[in-house]
This record gives C-alpha cells, structure tokens and sequence, in this order.
C-alpha cells in the first residue's frame, strides 16, 4: 500500500475542468523519459548559495518566497535531494513566520539574511507548498507532506476572498482589499499546483479556486490582443474585472505566468492562452516586445528576454501543435534569475504535457 503522503498529480482540477465543459485536463502524470539535468544544473550553479538561498541578482540580491519555492520545485524534479534540503532549511530558518504557516515575501540582500518586509506573497507560498508536496511524494516523506499540507490549509483560511460570491486568492494579506474592489495578480493562480494542493488537504474551495480563476482570466482581458494585465481590480459577480488603478496596465513580467502556467495545466486553448501565442507568434513583427500596453496598444522597443521566450514557445506549441523541442530556449542563455526561473519552468511544462523531444 502506498503511504497516505504519496499524491497524485490529477484530481480536483480535472474535475473543475470537465465540470465546466472545458477542453484538456490537469497536469499530465510524469512521462517516462529523462529531463535534461544540465538544464537545472545550470540554475542552481548560477542563483543558489550554498547555504541553499536563491538570489535575485537582477534586484540587488534580494531573495524571497517566490525564488525559494521555485528552487524546491526545480530540486524536488531533477531528484536532487540535498539542493532541496538546503534550499527548504533556509526558506524555514529565515522566511517562516511565526504566526502562521506563510512566509515573509522578501530579505534583504547581503550576509545579514534580514527580513524587511514580513507580509506574504501568495505565489510564493504556492509555490513553497507545491514544492513540499512534489518531495513529500519523490522522497516518501512525511514531513515534507506534514509541511505542505499545514500551509495548503492556511493559504485557504488566510488568503481566499469572496467578494460578490466569487473566490478569490488575494496576493498577499495585506495591502489588496479596498473599499469598493479587491487586487488580484492573474499570474498567481498556479494551476498545475492545485491538484497536489487538494489531495494534501481536501476542500471544495480548490475547485472554486479554479474554476472562478478561470472564469476571472476569461473575463480580464483586454486592447488589441485581448490579454491579461499584471493585476486586475475584481468587484462583485456580475461587474467585469478591469485593469487595477495605481498600476501599469500591461501584459508583462507578472502576466506572462499566466499562459505558461495555463498551458501546464492542459488549458491551452483557454482564450488567455491562445490570445498570447497569437501576439508573440505574429509573423510581421520585428522583434517578440518584451510587454504590451493592453490600452494604449504600445510595446517595449527592446525584446523580451529568454525566460519569456521560452514561455512563448510553450504556448504557441501547445496551442497550436508548432513548435519542437530545438526551438526552446536554454537556462544558461538567460540574463538573471527570473529569466532563468521561467525557462526552466517552461522546460518542466513541456515535460508533463508530453510534447515531442
């Protein structure tokens, strides 16, 4: 019999997506053939210490909650156990927080591994709780799984909103709630996350997570593409989201995750997808803009940069069926630790859903 901590990687979300009536399916099971090891080798050699911190060396050095959960993903994928133990002690010594079972979002850089701002980033803390449960169920262990679970249960207390009867994940727990809407980043609904999420802790909530996340990326999208922005303004059920006042209203660093993570999760035709493969894939234009201006229809003059690159690779094949393995991107080609992140998880996204080697 396999332990109780031993997960699946399908579940509550395929069954949100059937009940929708949605095309493709959650996360495909690991397939039977070899990721390319030098491709993670190439990020932990570059952006983990060797006390096991990841630096974000395009931002003084910095590192936070989003950096150490993908580490442990990336550690616990590759099987490369003594990087994730590494990379989970110093996430616990120093990013916990004491009341609960989040993390503060951001450390300072330098030696002094000061924490200097203790709210949470809710995409870390997926992230994080991800990253336990792939290595509760890698490694066979129990407290990897007693982890991740304990925060899956409190991003569900702490961190959902239901604001005109949708459920909504809120970035962070301060600092996105106002009096007439709530904030939210599109590009945190992790979706091949939540079905390992579920099966550690059982809830309903998940398939509304889900389900109304997509509904939110269908409906938030806008300009000459009809994309996502960065963060939207959400208020009660029947008002459509709109781009979030105080912020730019682009398709960027933050909204790229979203195709990638939807396509993961087998929602590439999903319109959110399909509308990004079709910008990125124009064949008029000179350069793949870097970010787009969903109002006023301007674009970066400089090129995106590797990581997104890989992203638009992913969704123009999934979406399309073009696209082979050649074309992908390398994690060495890219500049900085984001760039590189993102690679890498385009890289594991073209693993799960089994596209051609």
């Amino acid at each position: 019999m396999r332990p109780r901590w031993s997960l699946s990687r399908r579940g509550v979300l395929a069954g949100a997506v059937a009940s929708l009536g949605l095309a493709g399916a959650a996360a495909a099971e690991p397939i039977a053939r070899s990721l390319d090891v030098a491709q993670w080798h190439s990020f932990r050699d570059r952006f983990i210490q060797s006390n096991g911190r990841v630096l974000d060396i395009a931002n003084g050095g910095i590192s936070h909650s989003e950096g150490q959960g993908w580490g442990m993903l990336f550690a616990a994928r590759f099987d490369d156990r003594e990087s994730f133990v590494r990379i989970n002690d110093w996430r616990r010594r120093v990013l916990k927080r004491g009341t609960d079972a989040l993390h503060a979002w951001r450390c300072r850089a330098g030696p002094d591994e000061v924490v200097d701002d203790f709210n949470n980033a809710t995409d870390g803390d997926l992230l994080i709780a991800w990253g336990l449960l792939e290595a509760a169920a890698r490694w066979q262990d129990a407290a990897f799984f007693a982890e991740g679970r304990a925060l899956a249960q409190d991003i569900l207390r702490l961190l959902v909103r239901a604001p005109g009867g949708r459920t909504l994940l809120v970035p962070g727990l301060r600092g996105f709630e106002h009096p007439t809407y709530v904030v939210v980043n599109p590009s945190y609904y992790i979706f091949p996350a939540f079905p390992l999420l579920a099966d550690a802790v059982p809830d309903p909530a998940w398939v509304q997570i889900a389900a109304h996340g997509i509904g939110l990326l269908r409906a938030g999208r806008f300009g000459r593409w009809q994309l996502p922005p960065d963060w939207l303004a959400v208020t009660g059920r029947t008002q459509l989201p709109r781009p979030a006042p105080g912020w730019p209203t682009r398709f960027s660093y933050d909204a790229v995750r979203v195709p990638l993570y939807m396509a993961w999760a087998g929602l590439a035709h999903e319109p959110a997808v399909a509308a990004a493969a079709r910008m990125w894939g124009r064949p008029a234009s000179a350069i793949m803009p870097a970010w787009v201006d969903l109002l006023s229809g301007q674009s970066a003059d400089y090129p995106a940069p590797t990581g997104i690159r890989a992203i638009a690779h992913l969704a123009i094949a999934a979406s399309s069926g073009q696209g082979g393995p050649a074309q992908m991107p390398h994690v060495a080609e890219a500049d900085d630790y984001y760039s590189a992140a993102l690679t890498l998880l385009s890289r594991l996204a073209w693993y799960d859903l089994g596209m051609p080697a």
